[in-house]
C-alpha cells in the first residue's frame, strides 16, 4: 500500500494548526508536502509482509563448505545501523546498531541483502522486540537456517526527548532462535565476535 501523499499533507496541515501555528506562514507552507514525501521514504516498509520482504532479497549461494555437526560457522554481520517510529509515540527509535547473526544450512546470503532486510524491517511503525522477531523470521524463510540471531541496541525519542527525559537511556534487545537459544558455548562464540 503505498502512503496516500494528498492525506498525510491535509493532515500534517491540521497538525501544524493544532499546535498554534501558521501553516501558510514562510517556513511552514511546503512543510505538510515535505513531510508526506518523508513518509513516503521513511514507511516502504508497512506497504510489504515478511513474506514480500524475504522474496524481495532472497539471494542465496550454494554453500559447499563441508563443517562438521559439531563445528557449525557462524556468519554475523554487525554494527548496522538501522532506525525505526516506536508505534506508540510516533517517535523516532535512533542510533540502532543491529547484529544478525546465522548458520548456514547449504546456502549463505548475500551479505549486503542482511542489511536491506533490517533496513526495510525498520521502515514500519514498530516496537524494537518486533523487528528483531521480524528480522529472524525473514532471515529463517530465506536461509532455511533454525539458527539465527539478532542483537540490537538503540535509543528512543519517546524516553530520550519526552517522558522521562532519560538522554543516556539505551534499550537493548535479543532474539535468540534455534541453536543460539540452546547452546551456550554458541551463544559465547558470538558474544566474543560482537565485542
Amino acid at each position: 500500500m503505498a502512503v496516500d501523499i494528498k492525506k498525510v499533507q491535509e493532515h500534517i496541515r491540521g497538525i501544524l494548526s493544532a499546535i498554534g501555528e501558521d501553516p501558510d506562514r514562510e517556513g511552514l507552507k511546503d512543510t505538510p508536502l515535505r513531510v508526506a514525501h518523508m513518509y513516503e521514504e521513511i514507511f516502504e516498509g508497512i506497504g510489504y509482509s515478511n513474506d514480500d520482504i524475504a522474496e524481495m532479497f532472497n539471494k542465496t549461494f550454494e554453500d559447499d563448505l563441508i563443517i562438521p555437526e559439531d563445528n557449525r560457522e557462524i556468519v554475523l554481520v554487525k554494527d548496522m545501523d538501522i532506525f525505526s517510529y516506536c508505534e506508540h509515540h510516533l517517535a523516532l527509535m535512533y542510533n540502532m546498531k543491529a547484529a544478525i547473526a546465522y548458520i548456514p544450512v547449504g546456502k549463505v546470503l548475500g551479505l549486503s541483502k542482511i542489511a536491506r532486510i533490517a533496513d526495510m524491517v525498520g521502515k514500519r511503525l514498530q516496537l524494537q522486540e518486533r523487528i528483531g522477531s521480524d528480522i529472524a523470521e525473514i532471515m529463517h524463510k530465506i536461509t532455511g537456517s533454525e539458527d539465527i540471531a539478532v542483537i540490537i541496541e538503540g535509543k528512543h525519542a519517546c524516553m530520550t526527548t519526552r517522558g522521562i527525559k532519560n538522554t543516556g537511556s539505551l534499550t537493548a534487545t535479543t532474539t535468540l532462535r534455534g541453536k543460539f537459544n540452546t547452546d551456550s558455548n554458541l551463544v559465547n562464540r558470538l558474544m566474543l565476535l560482537l565485542k
